[in-house]
């Protein structure tokens, strides 16, 4: 008797989306039943999630850095990771100004007298040196209690630079980190089998509170936004998949389907981490790249954001009825890169970028407080990119470490 085929785990996620979405649409009339009694399921999963970066980051990192057993080749592989995410955040940027500026005729310019009403207080943005000087740690459990991962990183890398420079006094503790983060896996792995459930309850909250929202004038301003990363996904995404990961852009983007839903519902690129490491090593990752280049990508790789940025700073401007000079086009790509550096992967988090790149191209940050109501929106599209940029990263960077590991093979074999 033939066995019954079980859906796979990104069949089920998919599943529970489009069911958290149909089910949302019953309660764009009474958002608050979902919002007090079915997103605190989906929250639930989250907090597994969330719960869960810590301990990824700082065991997959300290190991990757052991795996890769030469501090040099982590100097390297840190090195093209970076100019890697840099890069594709600058491009992302453009894509996003070049749109904005094709439909920015469609955008409204707000009566003064309603601008005047507007209100937002906008967080301090971080100054770029304090984001260099709060990298390092001045206390080594403060991270890990407020989840703040470029220290955590920094942490992890000296953790594991230490167990190499030690040598064979340092091989009793790798081989506590390498069976931590084992067990770290395991835990992560009965985690995402509740995906399906989180992504179902979350959807239908998301639905059932922005249904309403997507209508009217916003809605420009949010489809130039996905036109943006479409266009990103499609063009430097399947490029970089293709001819730097050798990879097939379908076979990837099936890979990666239940990271990027996962993404998609939960708005937090940190609590998609775990299961975006999953994706890649079964998509052909070494596992020892993964775990150190997705953890950095998810703090400093942000290339949806980026072009949430560009478009939201050029609507803002059009309901003020200021027009942008390519000066000020310039100082968005600027800022919205380098700003990336220290954005963290949590849900919201580009608002603050926001907020900066605003600032400093003289636009009132009250205008955030126009599409304050509908950043949900757009933060599940631009997680789902920041995710997806950040495996490319990885499935590229394992790439070139092989081709280099099969050079140094054949040139030792002569």
């Amino acid at each position: 008797m033939e066995k019954k085929r079980k859906l796979s785990l990104p069949a089920w996620i998919f599943i529970g989306m489009l069911a958290g979405i149909l089910i949302g649409l019953l309660f764009t009339k009474n958002p608050d039943f979902t919002t007090e009694w079915i997103k605190p399921i989906g929250m639930i999963y989250i907090n597994l999630l969330k719960f869960l970066v810590v301990p990824v980051v700082l065991f997959s990192i300290a190991d990757g850095v052991i795996s890769l057993n030469d501090l040099k080749r982590v100097g390297s592989v840190g090195l093209k990771t970076f100019v890697y995410y840099m890069f594709t955040t600058a491009i992302a940027v453009v894509i996003g100004l070049v749109l904005v500026n094709i439909f920015k005729g469609a955008f409204p310019v707000l009566p003064s007298a309603e601008l005047d009403t507007l209100e937002y207080e906008a967080k301090e943005a971080p100054s770029v040196m304090s984001v260099i000087v709060g990298i390092f740690p001045d206390n080594l459990f403060k991270p890990m209690v407020n989840a703040d991962m470029l220290p955590v990183i920094v942490i992890a890398i000296l953790t594991g630079a230490g167990v190499l420079a030690a040598g064979e006094k340092g091989q009793r503790i790798a081989t506590i980190i390498s069976d931590m983060n084992d067990v770290v896996m395991k835990i992560m792995m009965m985690i995402i089998k509740l995906t399906p459930i989180g992504v179902f309850c979350l959807m239908i909250n998301v639905v059932a509170v922005n249904g309403a929202s997507i209508v009217g004038t916003l809605a420009v301003v949010i489809g130039v936004a996905y036109l943006g990363y479409l266009t990103h996904v499609i063009i430097v995404y399947g490029l970089s998949v293709r001819f730097l990961a050798g990879m097939n852009p379908l076979k990837f983007f099936k890979g990666l389907a239940p990271a990027m839903i996962c993404a998609f519902t939960t708005t937090s690129s940190n609590a998609t981490l775990p299961l975006n490491i999953e994706c890649c090593n079964k998509m052909g990752a070494e596992p020892e790249i993964s775990s150190f280049v997705l953890p950095l990508g998810a703090t400093i790789n942000m290339d949806g954001t980026a072009i949430y940025q560009a478009v939201a700073a050029v609507f803002i401007a059009c309901c003020y009825n200021i027009n942008l000079t390519i000066g000020d086009m310039a100082m968005i790509v600027l800022t919205a890169t380098l700003a990336s550096i220290g954005t963290a992967g949590v849900s919201g988090a580009g608002m603050i970028m926001l907020a900066m790149v605003l600032t400093t191209i003289g636009i009132p940050v009250a205008g955030i407080a126009i599409i304050a109501g509908v950043d949900k929106i757009f933060d599940m599209g631009r997680t789902t990119l920041n995710i997806t940029g950040d495996a490319t990263c990885a499935l590229f960077i394992s790439r070139l470490e092989r081709q280099k590991a099969a050079k140094a093979a054949a040139k030792a074999g002569k």
